[in-house]
């Protein structure tokens, strides 16, 4: 019998009739953990505010769930409240290792200034660290820069995006798994069967409505298209939400363009919209490798996306996707322009070409990794 413990800052709810649901891609990765672990505790926090539709529940009853306070922010009052709460949380965290074989604690985040060097220099369970973000990132929060500086300096592996220069050899690549055996097959069938109708081209953006995701950036380089341009474009679905929706809702008005703000949406219907959706626009700052990439691509959904951290490992520019060099208005305009220009035959080539980087983003393919590597 052997036991994970999961710890993480993953936003968690209860719903009016009890049920704990989380964030969606993070729930569905430690579902399908159960095919590795006999069972699984998951330390993140519990957060009293309604539950969006993104969020899902835990398929299993040998998975967990153990609530830490919500903590966390950029106002001071928020930062002041996770000094307050770190001893409840680093006790919480403690029993849940007392009952395991292994931790998973997945940085970087708030909590990861005090609870990373805990499980370094105070703990001898064993486990790895997970980090989600961008392993090479300049300029980055001081917080986040602490962890990703212990992490480099300990012994326990860290799986990371991306394979990097002089990558230290307990810092393992790994891809973040978000698709299903059966979600590849029907990737597959859909990418098959998807035509570039020059007079409906879709377009699609998953992710927080704020400046730091490139939002803004996306309107405005729609709206600078000619008139002939903008007139073979179908449907920008925008998925996600945000403080700023309102305003962007605004900056869309004096467009013909049909901008659809979805909010948040399942699983289920975020994959029917890169079914239906012919590329995926992601102009942000900073990324690790968002899931959202893997799993447009394996609809045939071709990524226009920031060259930042590990993207340009499997987006290839010009070959299955296009990168923005630099994070201009004008730098996307010119990838969404070669979109609107690529023929038939170039744009079915280019969304086949995604078959095999697609592969490494199952979840039965990173289990496997687990059990080989980190076990």
């Amino acid at each position: 019998m052997s036991t994970l413990t999961i710890i993480s800052h993953t936003e968690h709810y209860k719903k009016t009739d009890g049920t704990i649901v989380g964030l969606g891609s993070t729930v569905t990765e430690v579902n399908n953990l159960v095919e590795v672990f006999d069972s699984i505790i998951h330390v993140a926090m519990l957060h009293d505010i309604p539950a969006p539709s993104s969020a899902l529940a835990y398929t299993s009853n040998t998975i967990t769930f153990v609530a830490l306070p919500a903590v966390g922010g950029t106002k001071t009052v928020d930062k002041l409240a996770i000094i307050w709460k770190t001893p409840q949380i680093l006790r919480t965290i403690q029993k849940a290792l007392n009952k395991s074989d292994y931790f998973q604690f997945r940085a970087p985040t708030g909590i990861g200034v005090f609870v990373v060097p805990y499980l370094v220099f105070l703990s001898s369970k064993k486990g790895w660290f997970k980090y989600a973000g961008n392993w090479k990132q300049e300029n980055a929060p001081m917080a986040y820069s602490f962890q990703r500086y212990l992490l480099k300096q300990q012994n326990r592996n860290v799986t990371i995006n991306g394979r990097w220069e002089n990558q230290k050899k307990h810092c393992l690549t790994f891809e973040n798994p978000c698709l299903t055996e059966q979600e590849i097959i029907h990737g597959q069938f859909i990418t098959q069967n998807k035509k570039l109708n020059k007079e409906a081209i879709n377009f699609c953006f998953v992710g927080r409505l704020e400046a730091a995701k490139g939002l803004g950036l996306l309107i405005n380089a729609f709206k600078s298209l000619s008139p002939k341009e903008q007139a073979c474009i179908g449907d920008i679905h925008l998925v996600g939400d945000g403080e700023l929706v309102d305003y962007y809702k605004e900056q869309t008005l004096d467009s013909a363009l049909n901008f659809i703000f979805h909010g948040y949406l399942s699983r289920k219907d975020v994959h029917q919209i890169y079914q239906i959706s012919h590329a995926i626009i992601l102009p942000s700052a900073s990324e690790g490798f968002p899931k959202v990439i893997a799993e447009a691509m394996n609809y045939g959904c071709l990524p226009i996306v920031s060259d930042v951290s590990s993207i340009s490992n499997y987006v290839i520019d010009n070959q299955n996707g296009f990168l923005l060099p630099s994070i201009t208005k004008e730098g996307l305009l010119t990838k969404i322009e070669k979109l609107l220009g690529l023929s038939e035959s170039t744009y079915s080539t280019m969304i086949d070409s995604e078959k095999t980087t697609i592969s490494k983003f199952t979840y039965s393919y990173y289990n496997q990794r687990i059990k080989i590597d980190l076990m």
